[in-house]
Formats: structure tokens, C-alpha cells, sequence
């Protein structure tokens, strides 16, 4: 099968179409003929090498997986062949008490496809049959590909850890992210008021369709400003900040979080050694929260969601699986507004 690999870590030109074998499905695996993969900012973290990150070479990226069941091995349902996918990104072992109890992305053997374990850029993958969700109707195989990873992700910070509920004001950072789209749909769906920053002004104007009460540059000087003047933040601030951008933000957030407020993070775009005030936290009671994934029951949820309509994945451009370096590229200029995708094998539909 044809599959994107790299040898080595580096740049977007690391990347290299290559011949693998073709996998087969073991015990309780299905064998998934990709159709589309999404990017994330995690490839492009996995390319240029993460610190304690050793993966076997070549690695095939690719978290998030559309496509058709090909085949399935022993134990698993056979009625899953032929049907159209959607790949829950998540592997665990399923046995441990933090699987057994519904947090498997605790699992201490928790791994992410396309981070530690083989991923999507290929024609053909092997995964877990406890990790396939039925492709909603009303998605092609490209928005499909657009949901598991960010969903889930943007799901758990606010549903899970934050709680949010109906007229909170939540801010959102780099909202044109895939996961900042995400999670702007999750909170107006969960009642909750939406202040959002982005760097232009024509992701603005999408996040406000989607349904942002108000927007902010944030490549403006004084946007932390900006925020204040809000009728929405004012002195008060805001109850909840989705955090995802790290160092670069980190500061602002914990000024801007209302006394007794939350802000959940699940990455560090911007850098990781971010500088926290303590005295911001313990004198005004904030919550900071850690954040990563969500438990393999909530995609269901979301996905039913997505079916019928109340969350969307939105797609701001498709590249071929042969395009998957000037994918990269074009990912990490942050132009876009929600998922960057790669089509694999035939037409998706």
C-alpha cells in the first residue's frame, strides 16, 4: 500500500511517499480502507520530534481516519464489513482501572494514532473494532475525517472538566484552530456566550457566523484590552478560558479568568514554559485544568451530535495524500480556519 512516512525528524520535506505491506486484521481489529485523514498541529509536533518521543521508523502520521471497514478478524462483529467509518483516534488496553472506568485516555498504555502508534496518511490501517463509529449520513468522508480528535478534545475540556453551562462566558484562543471551532459550536450548543480571538479578520467573520458573540485580533497590541472593554468581560472577566496556545497567552488568561473561574488547557502552541503568577490563583480562587483527549464513550455522543446536525465539522481545505508535505506547510501558517484534510484512494463520498 501506498503510505506518507519520514525517516527522520524535520521539516514538512522529511515527508516521502513510500510502498508499506499491506496490514491484516488480527483479533478484534478491523481493517480500514482510508478514505480522508485530517491534519493536526500534532503531526506537525510528531514530524519535528517531541522531547522522549522515540518511534519506530518509518512512522505514518495521521490521527483522525475516515473510510470503509475492508475487512475484520476474529471476535469482531462481521456486519462491520463494508460499512462506512470514523476512526476513534484513542488506543488503550481496555483492562485497567481507568479504562474500566470510563477515563481510557488515563490508560497508562494510552496511545494516539499518528502520535506513538501508526496513523492514517496510508490507503489501508489496522485499528481496534472498539474504536469504530458509524460515518454520519450526512457527512462526506472528508468532513467525517474533520471530527474525532478536535471534538473529542474540545468535548472533554468544556463538557468533562470545565462544566460548562448555560449563560457562562467562555474564551476561546486561536479559534480558528480545528479545536477552537470545536469547541465555539460545543459551548453556544451547551448555552453558553462566546468571546473569541483569532489573527485575522476574516476568521473572525466565520467564527460570528458560527455564532461568537464578540471577536478580538489577536495580533492586535492591546487585544487583552480589547477583551476588557467587552460588555461580556468588563472588571468581571470571564468564566471560563479555553486554552490551547501555551506561553504565548498564558499570562493574559489567568488576568482574564473571573475569580473563581477555570481555565482548561490541552496544548502549548506558543511554547510550553509558560509563567504562572500564583498569587493570580490562590488569592482568586481559579481552576487550572489539564486536558487531553476524551474517554472513547463521549465520541458517540458527538457523533450522534454531528448526525444530526447540531455540531459540523468545518473543512477549510482538502490536499491529495501526495500533497501531505505542502499540507504541512500550509497548516503551519495558521491560515486556515478548521480542518486542513488529506483524500485518499478514490473519490470520498
Amino acid at each position: 500500500m501506498r503510505a506518507i512516512v519520514f525517516d527522520a525528524h524535520g521539516g514538512p520535506e522529511v515527508l516521502r511517499l513510500a510502498e508499506l505491506p499491506d496490514p491484516v486484521a488480527g483479533p478484534g481489529q478491523a481493517l480500514i480502507s482510508v478514505r480522508a485523514c485530517a491534519l493536526n498541529r500534532l503531526d506537525l509536533w510528531v514530524r519535528g520530534g517531541l522531547p522522549g518521543l522515540r518511534l519506530p521508523m518509518p512512522h505514518v502520521l495521521g490521527s483522525d481516519i475516515a473510510g470503509v471497514v475492508e475487512a475484520v478478524g476474529p471476535g469482531v462483529d462481521p456486519t462491520w464489513s463494508g460499512r462506512e467509518v470514523v476512526v476513534n483516534p484513542g488506543l488503550s488496553c481496555g483492562t485497567c482501572e481507568s479504562c474500566l472506568s470510563g477515563w481510557d485516555n488515563l490508560c497508562p498504555r494510552y496511545r494516539i494514532l499518528g502520535e506513538n502508534a501508526p496513523g492514517g496518511y496510508c490507503e489501508r490501517i489496522v485499528v481496534p473494532a472498539a474504536n469504530l463509529l458509524p460515518k454520519p449520513a450526512n457527512l462526506d468522508m472528508v468532513q467525517a475525517a474533520a471530527v474525532p480528535l478536535t471534538f473529542l478534545t474540545a468535548w472533554q475540556m468544556l463538557m468533562v472538566r470545565a462544566h460548562v453551562a448555560p449563560g457562562q462566558v467562555v474564551l476561546i484562543h486561536a479559534v480558528g484552530s480545528g479545536v477552537g471551532v470545536a469547541a465555539l459550536q460545543i459551548a453556544r450548543l451547551h448555552g453558553a456566550r462566546v468571546v473569541a480571538l483569532a489573527s485575522s479578520d476574516a476568521k473572525l467573520a466565520a467564527a460570528r457566523a458560527l455564532g461568537a458573540e464578540a471577536t478580538v485580533r489577536s495580533d492586535a497590541p492591546d487585544w487583552e484590552q480589547q477583551l476588557r472593554a467587552l460588555p461580556q468581560v468588563g472588571k468581571r472577566g470571564v468564566d471560563i478560558v479555553f486554552e490551547h496556545t501555551g506561553m504565548g497567552t498564558w499570562e493574559a488568561s489567568l488576568r482574564l479568568c473571573k475569580r473563581g473561574g477555570t481555565i482548561v488547557t490541552c496544548g502549548a502552541s506558543s511554547g510550553f514554559a509558560a509563567t504562572t503568577d500564583l498569587r493570580q490563583v490562590f488569592f482568586r480562587q481559579l481552576q487550572v485544568l489539564g486536558s487531553t483527549m476524551g474517554g472513547k464513550a463521549h465520541l458517540h455522543g458527538i457523533i450522534d451530535l454531528v448526525g444530526r446536525g447540531a455540531l459540523r465539522p468545518v473543512v477549510d481545505r482538502s490536499f491529495s495524500l501526495e500533497q501531505a508535505a505542502e499540507a504541512h506547510r500550509y497548516l503551519d501558517r495558521r491560515e486556515q480556519f478548521g480542518k486542513v484534510v488529506l483524500t485518499v484512494g478514490a473519490t470520498p463520498a
